[in-house]
């Protein structure tokens, strides 16, 4: 709404490279008459083929380049294509909904110092807060905020949930002192995780470049019937994560592969170690076909020992408690 109009151009990681869906031309960006490029991806390293999307950029001119991905396991090679967004005349924008903790924590990429115009992103993902969403930009025209605000609202939204803005003030001062050291053992959880399925026998993505720099994994299992079933099997054993098209899929509703994210076990407390013990969770129940009621038993137990929450002011809090309010709020 703020960037582009209708029948201007947008290049896009595509849905089946990791892209989200309303960059699509079925989603929001399509449904606003933006037309769509997707750039040219390396699926051997899970990322944007830098000299492919140059020359996209270059021959298609697009009034706004836009990044940022659902399947995030490595950072957008931003400095790389620096010179042809100046080339062209671009905008940049980059949708951090997912890593947005991780940027916040140092641990990912920064880019609005790589010089991206504009980062949206979620702050209930890596960033472990309500829900909401943020727009961020450093650009110093007065002109650019009133229509990313105009493009907010009346555009696209007609509230923004006030009764959960003080959560959001909480998680973002507890990110400033905390983020860091939650960033960092969330990706170290990650690449655990990673190599503890692979040491299982499962084909993870990428294992030559440590899997992910990310909290996120992504499994590639056609050869245990696919993601959707196995998502389906793990959610019985009350391991929770979702099917997820490769970049060699055709079929959206039965991809190959299922994707998870390290964060709230971070969260929770967990390190290395219970990666290795989910990794072997996960194992019974795709390699060695396991009931998942039976493995749901261990899931249970094994979550039962991490209830507590961590990287915040009241460290080991009951995650899921619900205070109750008795007219002192000292």
């Amino acid at each position: 709404m703020a960037l582009a109009k209708p029948r201007d151009k947008m290049t896009t990681v595509a849905l089946s490279d990791g892209g989200h869906i309303s960059h699509a031309k079925i989603g929001a960006t399509g449904v606003r008459g933006v037309r769509t490029y997707n750039y040219p991806f390396d699926e051997k390293v899970m990322n944007i083929d830098v000299q492919g999307a140059k020359r996209l950029i270059r021959e298609v001119k697009p009034k706004v380049a836009l990044f940022g991905q659902s399947v995030y396991l490595f950072p957008t090679p931003l400095d790389e294509l620096k010179e042809v967004f100046s080339e062209v005349g671009c905008s940049t924008w980059y949708d951090g909904a997912h890593v947005l903790g991780l940027i916040a924590g140092g641990r990912f990429q920064d880019p609005l110092r790589q010089g991206i115009d504009v980062v949206s992103g979620s702050t209930h993902k890596t960033l472990p807060g309500p829900q909401h969403g943020m727009i961020i930009s450093d650009l110093p025209r007065e002109s650019f905020e009133t229509s990313l605000r105009r493009g907010v609202f009346p555009g696209v939204t007609s509230n923004h949930h006030l009764h959960s803005v003080a959560a959001l003030a909480v998680t973002l001062a507890e990110t400033k002192e905390f983020g860091e050291a939650y960033a960092d053992q969330t990706i170290r959880n990650a690449k655990a995780l990673g190599q503890g399925l692979h040491e299982r026998g499962l084909d993870v993505l990428c294992e030559r470049l440590g899997f992910t720099e990310s909290h996120t994994i992504v499994v590639d299992v056609e050869e245990f019937h696919g993601g959707a079933k196995m998502a389906k099997e793990l959610e019985r054993a009350n391991i929770i994560l979702n099917k997820n098209l490769l970049p060699w899929d055709s079929d959206p509703i039965r991809p190959c592969g299922i994707r998870m994210g390290a964060q709230e076990l971070a969260r929770l407390g967990m390190k290395e170690k219970e990666m290795s013990e989910v990794a072997e969770l996960i194992a019974r129940v795709v390699v060695k076909g396991e009931d998942p009621e039976k493995v749901k038993a261990d899931v249970v137990e094994l979550k039962h020992q991490f209830t507590k929450l961590h990287y915040c002011f009241f460290e080991g809090e009951e995650a899921y408690d619900y205070p109750s309010y008795d007219g002192d709020l000292r």
